[in-house]
């Protein structure tokens, strides 16, 4: 007798299934893979300095791995030593003066973010996305069963939401804002003026508010990233702040972030977090450990490398008709709109959407970019600009030739 099986749709949850794949991640697999089959395709997608590890962190980590207290179980909410280093520096870097207590060591700032949200949200909690956004935002949101509502700015404000445009989006339902500043993905930064009208909006209305500050160290032209719980002091209550060492001290791979918060609700997250994955790496977290407490020489460097790319990278494509691109103030990030090139002829086809038009880049120039449909945003091209500068330089170049080849609106 045949076995019985569960129909299709069931054998995995709604809940999983509905979660989309990283769009960012998908799109530098793919660059790897054609670059792996032997295709020249140089690859915009993913957010990851092409610096190596700095060998004072790799030596730290060489050394802990020897030590057999790092072989062992370690407190779920991270070594002790290391969430009071993130405390000072938390305090050194933005002025945030936060007990050791409200740190929560997790794998990477994609635990942050979704743990920040799981220990915030019940069921129908709204939560305000200023659009465009990073792609794992709602993704987080809704699998901790929040709702994630857009609040969309575009190019014409440098890609910053205003309170106006918050308050026009807040229902009863509304819990947290999640605040990003600089911006993934578009390099944005918030003058602490417009930041500060935020902060207290959020205070006036009780809305809690995630903000995400792990491109801080990555800004340019003077500007400055400003923590909204410094700027509003009365907001700490009822704020949470996501970092991690990943984009300052180029260690994407080693996967340590945090969350600071109010003492209940780091409570709250260390207890998931101690049945989700218990402690991070004990030997990434010593590697952690110096590097929030060492200097940041390379970090300049690194900022220095990037800021000369981001010039770069404006002024090539400013230069192709029918892109337009702000001045990104933070990251490594370009976010042009190509919403003029829609619609119009290239190779055949007519691109209606700014994800067919990435797909005939990739297949005719090489050259890989992702779609602003992955950030909320359709219309736009996330670029980032933490390659080599010969290979920025060669992939813009093509893919302008490309673009050039649009027939005439």
């Amino acid at each position: 007798m045949a076995t019985a099986h569960a129909p299709a749709s069931r054998r995995v949850s709604a809940r999983i299934g509905g979660i989309a794949e990283s769009a960012t991640l998908a799109v530098d697999a793919k660059a790897k893979a054609l670059r792996a089959a032997g295709r020249p395709v140089i690859g915009f997608g993913a957010g990851e300095p092409d610096f190596p590890t700095p060998e004072p962190i790799v030596a730290a980590a060489v050394a802990a791995s020897a030590e057999p207290r790092n072989h062992r179980y370690t407190p779920a909410a991270g070594l002790p030593e290391l969430r009071e280093a993130i405390a000072a520096k938390t305090a050194r870097d933005s002025g945030y003066q936060v007990r050791p207590e409200q740190v929560l060591v997790t794998n990477g700032g994609k635990q942050a973010v979704y743990q920040a949200f799981a220990t915030l949200l019940d069921p129908g909690d709204e939560v305000l996305l200023p659009a465009p956004y990073w792609t794992t935002y709602p993704e987080a949101v809704s699998l901790a069963g929040g709702v994630p509502v857009r609040v969309t700015a575009d190019e014409s404000t440098g890609y910053l939401v205003d309170v106006e445009q918050l308050e026009a989006a807040r229902t009863p339902r509304t819990k947290v804002l999640l605040f990003c500043s600089p911006s993934n993905p578009t390099g944005a930064v918030y003058p602490a003026e417009q930041a500060e009208r935020i902060g207290r909006w959020a205070l006036e209305h009780g809305i809690w508010v995630v903000t995400d500050e792990i491109y801080e160290h990555l800004v340019y032209d003077g500007a400055r990233a400003a923590s909204l719980p410094v700027l509003v002091p009365e907001l700490a209550d009822t704020c949470v702040v996501l970092n991690g060492v990943a984009k300052t001290y180029a260690m994407t791979g080693w996967r340590v972030g945090w969350m600071v918060s109010p003492l209940d609700v780091t409570r709250a997250a260390t207890n998931l977090q101690s049945h989700l994955t218990s402690n991070v790496c004990n030997v990434a977290q010593r590697a952690a450990l110096a590097a929030v407490s060492g200097p940041l020489d390379a970090v300049h460097d690194m900022r220095a490398a990037f800021d000369r790319r981001r010039r770069t990278i404006v002024e090539l494509l400013a230069k192709i008709p029918g892109v337009h691109c702000p001045t990104p103030q933070g990251a490594f990030y370009a976010y042009p709109s190509v919403r003029a090139l829609l619609g119009r002829e290239l190779r055949g086809r007519r691109p209606g959407s700014s994800a067919e038009l990435a797909e005939l880049v990739l297949e005719h120039a090489e050259v890989a970019v992702v779609p602003g449909e992955a950030f909320g945003t359709p219309g736009y091209f996330r670029l980032s600009y933490a390659l080599g500068d010969a290979d920025l330089v060669t992939g813009v170049t093509r893919m302008a030739e490309l673009l050039a080849e649009i027939s005439p609106a």
